[in-house]
């Protein structure tokens, strides 16, 4: 790793422990062209950029929040070839999905803390037991 900060270059395995992905799905990132090929340093390691990671841990957000891999590789090639429209549509499309899986959740989170309750008066015996 290089101290210059503009110019600092990591390693895989660095970049592995700093996004949290393995060495195998960099690596798969880069055979599917999510990630560009990094420069390679002495004994032809792959270097990575604060770029690249950035890079990286942008299109880890959309996977975590269940982009699917062929809408995230839209998006990588929209945006390499300044398709700012196409980058915005794909986007969009998955801020409502997330925003509607948000709504889900807080649904179910409101049914399960009912349960818990319910429960909690079963423990402190002011319930019998078998009502849901």
């Amino acid at each position: 790793m290089s101290k210059d900060r503009d110019n600092q270059s990591y390693t895989i395995s660095e970049v592995s422990e700093m996004t949290g992905l393995s060495s195998d799905t960099l690596r798969y990132y880069e055979k599917i062209g999510l990630v560009t090929s990094p420069e390679r340093g002495a004994g032809k390691k792959r270097l990575y950029t604060n770029a690249d990671i950035g890079r990286i841990r942008f299109l880890t957000y959309l996977k975590r929040t269940n982009m699917p891999l062929k809408k995230i590789q839209q998006y990588v090639e929209s945006y390499d070839h300044h398709d700012e429209a196409h980058c915005y549509e794909l986007l969009d499309e998955h801020r409502q999905e997330i925003e509607r899986q948000m709504r889900e959740l807080e649904a179910t989170k409101q049914i399960i803390q009912f349960k818990l309750a319910h429960f909690q008066e079963i423990k402190d015996g002011k319930l019998k037991e078998g009502y849901e």
